[in-house]
């Protein structure tokens, strides 16, 4: 597998009067499984957006494997994305719905077999995605961003619906994708769950970066996961936070 770190630097987006998006900066590296968490509105799913070429900033750079989204070679081979479920029509089967984005993305179609077992969908392969629950449609939308066997997985919320065995089953996954060289974005609002999964945190609040760093400096204060981001995201914005030490594999914590 090749590497691909992910690095976003300065980056600013205004929205009609909003400033959706005015400093955020963090590295997400190889190797590890980086957590991307905020409030609600705090500019997540808009920086997000930007680093898979869905948006353009106003500001400041996005870059994955050093380079723009719209400048890979081969994008869906370097990165594979979770941003919403699955769209595939309700009326296709799964495995219709991966042979063509297969075919989308110039990979070998031999890789729906492979992203099916990967998964854990291969007995829903030929059934069509109208009569799956939630979970599966995760499922589907992960063996979508798996087709091109990436180096770098970016997902948002991907937990959601899945059972708990599922969730488990997610968490293994991406620990051996990150074992084996993967660079992993996830965002999710399951703080407790993250706890368990991430090796390495990143918060931002009103548009900001206001935290970097590996998860067990955020909470060496013998606070979990959770009531450390309840306590820096429900202060005042001039709050000092927490500073992590710099490591090979994460940046410095950032003072908001």
């Amino acid at each position: 597998m090749i590497t691909a770190q992910i690095e976003v630097s300065g980056l600013a987006k205004r929205i009609g009067d909003v400033e959706a998006v005015r400093d955020v900066t963090f590295v997400a590296a190889p190797g590890r499984v980086t957590g991307f968490l905020g409030p609600n509105g705090a500019g997540k799913s808009t920086t997000l957006r930007i680093l898979l070429g869905l948006a353009r900033s106003d500001s400041g750079t996005a870059l994955i494997g050093g380079r723009r989204y719209a400048e890979l070679p081969d994008p869906t081979g370097t990165v594979g994305a979770v941003l919403d479920l699955a769209g595939a029509h309700p009326a296709m089967t799964a495995r219709g719905h991966l042979r063509a984005y297969c075919a989308l993305g110039g990979h070998d179609a031999g890789r729906v077999e492979a992203v099916a077992e990967l998964t854990g969908m291969s007995e829903y392969l030929d059934r069509r995605v109208g009569g799956f629950s939630t979970g599966m449609r995760q499922r589907l939308s992960l063996a979508t961003a798996l087709l091109g066997d990436p180096a770098a997985l970016v997902l948002d919320e991907p937990s959601n619906g899945l059972d708990p065995a599922g969730i488990v089953w997610l968490r293994t996954f991406l620990r051996e994708f990150a074992a084996k060289g993967g660079t992993v974005l996830i965002s999710s609002h399951v703080l407790t769950e993250l706890q368990h999964g991430i090796d390495d945190l990143v918060l931002i609040d009103r548009g900001r970066t206001t935290w970097s760093g590996p998860l067990d400096a955020f909470t060496a204060r013998g606070t979990s996961l959770e009531e450390a981001f309840l306590e820096l995201t429900s202060g005042v914005e001039s709050s000092p936070v927490p500073t992590a030490t710099a490591t090979p594999n994460a940046t410095e914590g950032i003072r908001a």
